[in-house]
């Protein structure tokens, strides 16, 4: 086999459910209880003064 046509069928089958996991993953991490006050503490960053 090509490696394009090997590469292109891990793309539409391992490829797209790895894509998804990874996504649901980062979804349910950052909506997971205690999340909240290190997103806030994240987004005063740009914010603090040296």
């Amino acid at each position: 086999m090509e490696t394009y046509t090997v590469m292109r069928h891990f793309a539409d089958s391992w490829g797209l459910l790895a894509m998804t996991l990874f996504f649901l993953g980062v979804i349910l991490f950052n909506f997971r209880p205690g999340a909240k006050k290190s997103a806030a503490q994240a987004s005063a960053i740009p914010l603090k003064e040296d």
